[in-house]
């Protein structure tokens, strides 16, 4: 009598329970994977390097942008089900609080953007905020000013204090690097570091025309408010800083790496600021 193998009689009663045959089971043990299978892994190989390179930050229309630079036929469906299958979805965010105070004596502008914010070249409109970033050693505060076209980061400012001085200096940095012609439109909040005296006389000195949202309509100021909720839920809420000096690192990574070069936007057709300037200055060239 042939004594079975333990393995055997494992297999035996698996098959018995799945009613199947036993040749049936070797067979697809020892078959080779379908091509959509083998297709599927190598998406998914895609799919993970584009996860990690941008640090789980981005969702998946954005990765789909990315897997398809090598699978054009990849629909969304199917890499969601692949995503899914994986867990390789992205960071979620949480509310933050408000940084300005616009309770001054100050003028304020008036609202010449009114929520439209189209535009159809570079340096005709500049949104700006401020937000905070938690460290061991106390709050730092970052000043960003944007580019409406292409919704790139064309200045910004990190320091300790929340004051006219930090604005100044974030949109200093974006006149020196981009000087803007006359008539660009800088857009704000009511707060009073934007509606200083200080900041409004750099802003004529600079031949820049000021724009204030309306008082407890945050839309009006949307475009910019929507950088530090992408920022706070891609970069600073998953990580600790020790230091105001490791967050300012870390931040000048974000916008000057990552943000401005590498993450697409789903505003401007999913390529990133850069690539997007890029290509505006090719067409007009030609």
């Amino acid at each position: 009598m042939i004594r079975k193998h333990r393995g055997e009689h494992s297999v035996e009663k698996m098959c018995r329970v799945l009613k199947v045959s036993q040749s049936g089971y070797y067979r697809w043990l020892t078959c080779p994977k379908s091509a959509t299978k083998q297709e599927n892994q190598e998406i998914y190989s895609a799919l993970k390097i584009s996860y990690q390179r941008n640090k789980g930050r981005i969702g998946l229309d954005k990765l789909l942008a990315d897997v398809r630079l090598k699978f054009p036929h990849c629909s969304r469906n199917r890499l969601y089900r692949i995503q899914k299958q994986h867990g390789l979805y992205s960071i979620r965010c949480r509310k933050f609080k408000a940084t300005t105070n616009s309770r001054h004596h100050y003028p304020v502008a008036p609202n010449l953007l009114c929520q439209d914010f189209r535009v159809d070249a570079p340096n005709k409109v500049w949104v700006s905020d401020i937000t905070y970033i938690r460290t061991d050693e106390g709050w730092l505060y970052l000043a960003a000013i944007k580019d409406l076209f292409d919704r790139q980061i064309v200045g910004f400012a990190t320091g300790n204090r929340i004051d006219t001085t930090l604005c100044q200096r974030a949109l200093s940095a974006a006149i020196r690097r981009h000087r803007p012609g006359a008539g660009l439109i800088h857009h704000s909040d009511q707060g009073v570091q934007y509606a200083s005296r200080d900041y409004q006389n750099l802003l004529k000195k600079n031949h820049i025309v000021p724009s204030m949202s309306r008082k407890g309509v945050p839309y009006d100021n949307a475009c910019a408010e929507s950088f530090f909720s992408t920022i706070k839920l891609e970069m600073i809420y998953n990580e600790h800083y020790a230091t105001r000096a490791q967050a300012q690192a870390a931040v000048f990574e974000y916008i000057e790496v990552y943000y401005n070069h590498q993450r697409r936007n789903a505003a401007i057709g999913n390529l990133s600021p850069a690539e997007f300037r890029r290509r505006f200055y090719q067409q007009n060239a030609a």
